[in-house]
């Protein structure tokens, strides 16, 4: 999986549109957010085929900005304080947080900086926590 960083006209329809040349491609949204600006506005979508949704919506106008490496996170709903752990550890390792959303399924997607040193802070939070 991939984040796939749209820039978007802040206007009714926008959304619609990209949606529609995406599902027109049969390529679907796993989970993301859009984030408002003045005229324009940033899209974060969570995505399996990022190069064919580049071309794609490339082609019909759209500017894709990024694909960025994702880590995917499942946190303890029944435990409180779980987000703001996760990211503790990650701020203590200097992973900085770039984008933060999430999922279809509920879990917790960030793009950082460092993917590397998120997925090692990652892997030992799923073997703390889930095993």
């Amino acid at each position: 999986m991939y984040d796939i960083e749209i820039v978007l006209e802040n206007r009714p329809g926008s959304l619609a549109l990209m949606g529609e040349i995406l599902g027109t491609n049969n390529i679907s949204l796993e989970g993301g957010g859009v984030f408002a600006g003045n005229e324009k506005s940033t899209a974060h979508f969570l995505i399996m085929e990022p190069e064919k949704a580049r071309k794609v919506l490339g082609d019909a106008g759209f500017d894709v900005l990024a694909i960025n490496e994702v880590i995917i996170q499942k946190l303890r709903q029944d435990l409180p304080g779980q987000l703001g752990l996760f990211c503790r550890r990650l701020a203590d390792e200097n992973v900085n947080i770039l984008v933060q959303y999430s999922d279809h399924a509920n879990q917790l997607i960030l793009v950082v900086d460092n993917p590397e040193k998120a997925r090692a802070v990652s892997d030992k939070w799923m073997k703390e926590f889930w095993n």
